[in-house]
């Protein structure tokens, strides 16, 4: 490797550090609200994502962020890709799983139970790189609409409204490659 491009290099990656402790900063920056069920939903104006207060039950933000679509491509998914939720935990009933995309590609939210002793991020890849998905409770994949759709575009949103029991359940993103590059987070609910 030359002088220039270790030089290259090493600004890449603390580049690329730098937009993931910013990404990171502004996704923990938000909190859950509780709003009551209402028929319209209203565009943000800065971006083309729902606005939640107007979602039901309980609303739990939840960001997916990437860095770029190139580290796909390169095969070095798994320092790229985050999904982030606005709380850990949760009472027990009605709760909106709202999908925020602040990435540059689709993603999507599948809601999948964990059985005891099982872990977030420990699901085997199927040789399509998602994972099983047979035992989801919804999906959140229709841009700026709620339930399954073909994928979040960048910049907008979608959402899926469930009635939770207590219980564990693995917040994923099973587009092919997603879930193994670290798009998955733990909501406990109580």
């Amino acid at each position: 490797m030359t002088r220039t491009e270790r030089a290259w290099t090493i600004a890449s990656l603390i580049a690329a550090v730098a937009v993931l402790a910013a990404s990171m900063v502004w996704a923990f920056g938000g909190g859950i609200t509780t709003s009551s069920t209402a028929s319209r939903f209203a565009i943000s104006a800065d971006s083309q994502r729902i606005d939640d207060s107007g979602l039901p039950g309980t609303v739990v933000d939840v960001y997916a962020m990437d860095m770029s679509g190139r580290g796909m491509m390169m095969g070095r998914t798994n320092t790229r890709m985050m999904l982030r939720s606005s709380t850990l935990s949760v009472d027990a009933g009605t709760i909106t799983l709202h999908l925020i995309n602040d990435g540059t590609i689709d993603h999507e939210l599948v809601v999948l139970p964990l059985a005891d002793g099982q872990q977030v991020g420990q699901r085997p890849v199927l040789s399509d790189g998602s994972v099983d998905e047979s035992d989801s409770l919804g999906e959140a994949s229709a841009t700026n609409a709620e339930g399954e759709g073909s994928g979040i575009t960048p910049g907008a949103s979608g959402w899926v409204t469930l009635d939770l029991a207590p219980g564990r359940y693995e917040l994923v993103c099973n587009i092919d490659g997603h879930y193994a590059a670290g798009m998955h987070t733990l909501l406990v609910v109580h």
